[in-house]
C-alpha cells in the first residue's frame, strides 16, 4: 500500500503526518505543487505484457497528461533484481538531486520510494502499482529502488535530455528511511 510520511527536514524519526489514503496523499502533495494520482488500466495486463500493451492500457491517462502539461515522449522501464551494478545505480539515485524537467513515474508493478525535499520538509512516499507521481522540475529529491529492485514504470518526459541529474551535494538522504 502506498504510504506518505512528511517530516521536518531536521527530524527524520518523527513524521508530522503519515497517510495511506490516496485522496489525502494527493491533497498534501497538491499543496506543494506535486501531482499524485492513482490510475486503473483500461484492460487486463498480463505479467508478460509487452511495453506496447502496457502503454495501450494506460493511453487515455498518458494522453491526458501530455495534453495538460506538454510532455513530448514516454516509455516503459523495467528494473529487476538481476540488473548489473544495482548497488551502484541505487546509490546514484539515493543522492539528492534535481532535474531541469519534471520527473513523472507511473508504477505498473513493484514499488519505489521517492523523497522530495521541499522548503523545510521531506515528503517520503512509497509508490506502488497504480500510483503516479510528478516531481516538478528543479525540486530536490532522491529515489530508493531497494536492495533487490523490482518495478516497472511508465516514464513521461519533456525531453530525455531534461532528465539529467544535477546533484545538490547535500547528504540529507542519509538521515531518512530506505526501502527494504
Amino acid at each position: 500500500m502506498s504510504q506518505l510520511k512528511i517530516y521536518s527536514e531536521d527530524r527524520s524519526q518523527n513524521p508530522l503526518l503519515q497517510s495511506s489514503n490516496g485522496k489525502e496523499i494527493a491533497a498534501e502533495f497538491a499543496k506543494v505543487g506535486v501531482l499524485f494520482e492513482r490510475w486503473e488500466a483500461t484492460s487486463q495486463i498480463a505479467d508478460d505484457a509487452s511495453n506496447e500493451e502496457i502503454i495501450a492500457a494506460y493511453q487515455e491517462d498518458i494522453q491526458r497528461l501530455i495534453e495538460k502539461s506538454g510532455y513530448q515522449t514516454y516509455d516503459v522501464i523495467n528494473v529487476n533484481p538481476e540488473i548489473t551494478e544495482k548497488e551502484k545505480i541505487r546509490n546514484k539515485f539515493l543522492s539528492e538531486h534535481t532535474h531541469a524537467d519534471d520527473e513523472i513515474r507511473f508504477f505498473i508493478k513493484g514499488k519505489g520510494l521517492f523523497a522530495l525535499h521541499i522548503k523545510d520538509k521531506v515528503y517520503q512516499i512509497i509508490c506502488e502499482k497504480n500510483d503516479l507521481i510528478t516531481v516538478p522540475a528543479n525540486t530536490p529529491h532522491w529515489f530508493d529502488m531497494g536492495a533487490t529492485p523490482s518495478f516497472s514504470c511508465i516514464r513521461l518526459f519533456d525531453s530525455p535530455a531534461g532528465w539529467v541529474p544535477y546533484y545538490t551535494g547535500s547528504n540529507i538522504s542519509d538521515r531518512f528511511d530506505r526501502l527494504n
